[in-house]
């Protein structure tokens, strides 16, 4: 006959370290935590709105760019189109085979929520670029209407911006801004594309 054997665990015994934190500390260690975030956040937000801001910047200036390409390598007119209320900006160019008219190249891009297309505080223009800041003129359609709250710079076949008769202009430009921040992206008459920047504070613009 089997026997069994007995055995004893041996007490466990509770050692001062091994003991959880009390409520008073928890409470302790999220207040701290709460006073630390009221610090943080607002320096990281305004971080990640300066950043959306030159990002957008930087998409315009490129958008930019690539319709003066487009326009060359099409032989044939290109424009950055703006949605000034709607805060959108794309590509399009002039086709010349039926149909007739503007068609967009690639996607429609929308600026972040914390930026928008405007150079309120900006007290002059980049220098020497435009007469007296603006964003460019209105876009036109396939008529050759305005189209209200638009803004567009048109570049010819040669890369060279042109106004609505087709005449060379240095007056292209288009403004975002955001805080107290202003971003502009110029076509001079030679086509050159420059993006700058005014930190209003000063009201000095630098180019980037």
């Amino acid at each position: 006959m089997t026997g069994y054997v007995q055995i004893r665990r041996r007490p466990t015994v509770r050692r001062p370290g091994d003991s959880g934190f009390s409520l008073v500390e928890l409470m302790a260690m999220c207040l701290v935590m709460c006073t630390l975030a009221a610090f943080v956040l607002p320096f990281t937000r305004t971080t990640l709105n300066a950043m959306n801001l030159v990002s957008d910047a930087r998409n315009v200036a490129s958008a930019t760019a690539l319709a003066k390409m487009r326009a060359a390598a099409y032989f044939t007119k290109a424009r950055v189109y703006v949605n000034l209320a709607a805060g959108t900006f794309r590509v399009e160019r002039w086709q010349k085979t039926a149909p007739i008219g503007w068609v967009t190249e690639g996607v429609t891009t929308t600026l972040s929520q914390t930026v928008s297309f405007g150079f309120a505080g900006a007290a002059a223009p980049p220098p020497d670029t435009q007469a007296a800041i603006a964003q460019a003129p209105n876009c036109l359609d396939n008529a050759g209407v305005a189209i209200a709250g638009t803004s567009c710079i048109i570049f010819n076949s040669r890369g060279v911006p042109v106004d609505a008769a087709n005449a060379p202009t240095p007056s292209g430009a288009l403004y975002v801004r955001a805080n107290n921040t202003v971003f502009g992206v110029t076509a001079g008459a030679g086509g050159l594309v420059q993006l700058w920047q005014n930190d209003l504070a000063n009201n000095v613009w630098s180019r980037k």
